[in-house]
């Protein structure tokens, strides 16, 4: 008697890289489970799916190791089968398929129906919105478009991703009332590219407007911006961050660097002088708002003086929210074809003294939040802490309020007010107030 057959398949997705694969995999694993699939997120699971990053060189070294982590337990006959989906397979399929031939199949960004084929599933099309969540029950991404059609000298995700498709806002608001009727309470807004939404769709850029429509979800009280572009922001959105108390007063926004030379060859389009200005009416349009950017050190061509000018510029311009990472010299990009001449301890130091900058500017705003009252959302309890955020804070990038949970009960999911009593550098501890 044939046993195998009988065994039933319990899938385990594992995903890698950024909130848009989180999401990703979410969109896969609620198309199994509509299949009747026995589906687990990075538990123990006979087959198993890796959701791959492939952005820049750490990245794709984690998805290359985790490949070659389940391939070994494929051959120890701890797993039977191993796919591999997203971005890395994306860019790399030939490649991957020669050195780690061992993967049952590898699938692409858009090769979903594909991939769920391979599983045995079938793609059903009146799914649209329907996901099985991996973030703690109070928040969930709500990934707004797919691709980018910016020309950014450095990156590569044009290449995995394609070309920017935005989605229909009915289609958004319906996925907002389905998240929101399992108690989802924050919504993070992310995509290739904010700003751009709609300029497919509607021939404008719409995003205000899906604001407006999103406001008006029954059930979703914060609703947060990621991943907005500088060049041709459209500053609609501030007047309905200002006017719409559900969309927090935070904003993520990705600068690049700030030297006129180094933003020309990133091919950013925007200046300097431009970008200040813009940051400027942030603060003008909706006072108090909280300015998250990321940074690149290190670019091909980076000289002391324009590293300099980007160290002043973070010291002057003091955000709420800074990140800084050393430049990756990836194949089949613009700036491939220029020297990366940067010496690697040259771009880890430059990285270190951007963020000892800000960790200090972390530091004083911190301290001026000692005595104020606070609306937060408790994510969860670790250890004797129960862990929460303000609007000005997003889920695992950003400051976190602590609270003694040896003095204070907390529901996770709740909003409730803390008062802050100590802060340190990137973390609050407060009280219920």
């Amino acid at each position: 008697m044939r046993t195998k057959s009988l065994k039933k398949n319990k899938i385990n997705v594992v995903t890698l890289g950024c909130s848009k694969n989180v999401y990703d995999s979410e969109v896969l694993m609620g198309q199994l489970r509509a299949n009747n699939k026995e589906v687990v997120h990075e538990e123990e699971g006979n087959v198993v799916v890796i959701n791959t990053c492939g952005f820049i060189a750490n990245a794709k070294e984690e998805s290359v190791n985790t490949i070659l982590e389940y391939v070994q337990k494929k051959e120890e006959g701890l797993v039977d089968k191993v796919f591999v989906t997203g971005c890395l397979s994306e860019r790399y399929k030939p490649d991957l398929q020669k050195e780690i031939p061992n993967v049952d199949e590898y699938f692409g960004t858009s090769d979903l129906p594909n991939l769920l084929k391979a599983l045995g599933a079938d793609y059903k099309h009146e799914l649209i919105g329907e996901r099985l969540t991996t973030t703690p029950k109070n928040y969930a991404y709500l990934k707004i478009a797919e691709g980018c059609d910016r020309p950014c000298s450095f990156c590569a995700i044009p290449i995995m991703r394609g070309k920017h498709r935005s989605t229909p806002i009915e289609d958004l608001v319906s996925e907002a009332e389905k998240l929101a009727a399992k108690g989802v309470k924050e919504l993070i807004l992310i995509a290739q590219d904010l700003t751009y939404y709609g300029l497919d769709l509607y021939k404008k850029r719409n995003l205000a407007e899906l604001l407006e429509a999103l406001v008006k979800v029954e059930g979703i009280e914060w609703i947060r911006l990621h991943y907005a572009f500088p060049t041709g922001f459209p500053m609609d959105v501030l007047e309905v961050m200002r006017r719409e108390p559900k969309i927090c007063n935070y904003i993520d926004i990705p600068l690049q660097h700030i030297s006129d030379n180094i933003l020309k060859s990133m091919r950013r389009g925007t200046t300097q002088a431009k970008t200040t200005q813009l940051l400027k009416d942030f603060r003008s349009t909706v006072p108090g708002m909280a300015i998250r950017t990321t940074l690149i050190v290190g670019y091909p061509g980076e000289t002391e003086e324009d590293f300099q000018t980007l160290k002043q510029w973070v010291t002057d311009m003091r955000f709420e929210r800074l990140g800084c990472f050393a430049y990756s010299h990836e194949e089949n990009t613009h700036a491939y074809s220029l020297e990366d001449d940067v010496p690697e301890e040259v771009k880890q130091d430059r990285a270190n003294q951007i963020m000892e900058i800000q960790s200090q500017i972390s530091w004083e705003l911190n301290q001026e939040k000692i005595g104020k009252t606070f609306r937060c959302i408790i994510d969860r309890k670790e250890g004797n802490y129960f862990v929460g955020r303000t609007e000005f804070d997003s889920p695992d990038v950003d400051n976190e309020v602590l609270i003694d949970a040896t003095k204070h009960y907390l529901k996770i999911g709740d909003f409730t007010s803390i008062k802050i009593h100590e802060a340190s550098d990137y973390d609050l501890y407060g009280e219920p107030a």
